[in-house]
């Protein structure tokens, strides 16, 4: 099983839209893919469960039959900082909780598993006054390759290198990144962006993602699309 760590410079920065057009371009290439998002936060009750509107979208394009609590283990109610909304039920999460979730999800035996993170690299999991745990030590633990999504905005260049340089400090191969552009106000001199990005970065870029403005598009076709906008190749060399 190849195992695959999507993170991003930032929130809201398209992780789970690219992650789920990773999923399916995979998937279309005749792959079994599991995908696993340890951790959502923004989750509503439905039929009992809490369901993570991004863990159903990973869960409905991969192709393992995994159910929702096995794609997210760990949903939170509030939409806000993960170790926050747990502190404010009184709930902790742990590094072990998350390595179960990802055991279960090993044990489908897929071709290729795509994790989502959450927020950027640093997310803390639990701070305290003798230890800060991050779901990058996840990562770090699981020796997963990382492809780092790219928010294509102002500030963009800093944050892609800074997280760059943390994964690499970290001891882990970012081996792709995705230029991303997640929000409908286009990026002035993209370009020019780009262009500097595949300069500064020794990795491949697999995509380049306009953001699909079509309203007559549903969510799960403008994710079909921007599948077929990924090379795929660098991934497996």
């Amino acid at each position: 099983m190849k195992n695959l760590f999507i993170t991003a410079t930032d929130t809201d920065a398209g992780k789970t839209f690219v992650a789920c057009a990773l999923t399916h371009a995979l998937v279309m290439s005749n792959k079994r893919v599991s995908t696993y998002k340890p951790i959502a936060a923004g989750c509503d009750q439905i039929a009992g469960v809490l369901v993570n509107e991004d863990a159903k979208l990973l869960s409905d394009f991969a192709n393992c039959e995994q159910n929702i609590s096995e794609v997210n283990p760990i949903a939170l109610v509030e939409p806000i900082a993960p170790h926050i909304a747990a502190a404010r039920i009184n709930r902790t999460i742990s590094l072990d909780e998350i390595m179960l979730g990802f055991e279960q999800v090993l044990s489908l035996n897929a071709d290729v598993n795509i994790t989502e993170g959450a927020g950027g690299w640093r997310l803390p999991l639990s701070i305290n006054a003798t230890k800060t745990t991050y779901l990058s030590d996840f990562a770090i633990d699981t020796k997963q390759d990382v492809v780092l999504v790219v928010n294509m905005k102002l500030g963009c260049l800093n944050h892609a290198l800074l997280t760059y340089q943390a994964i690499i400090a970290d001891g882990l191969n970012c081996i792709a990144w995705i230029a991303n552009n997640a929000s409908d106000q286009p990026m002035s001199n993209l370009s020019a962006n780009i262009t500097s990005l595949e300069q500064l970065l020794p990795v491949p870029k697999i995509a380049q993602l306009s953001y699909y403005a079509d309203t007559t598009m549903s969510l799960h076709d403008k994710i079909c699309a921007a599948a077929n906008e990924i090379d795929l190749t660098p991934l497996f060399t």
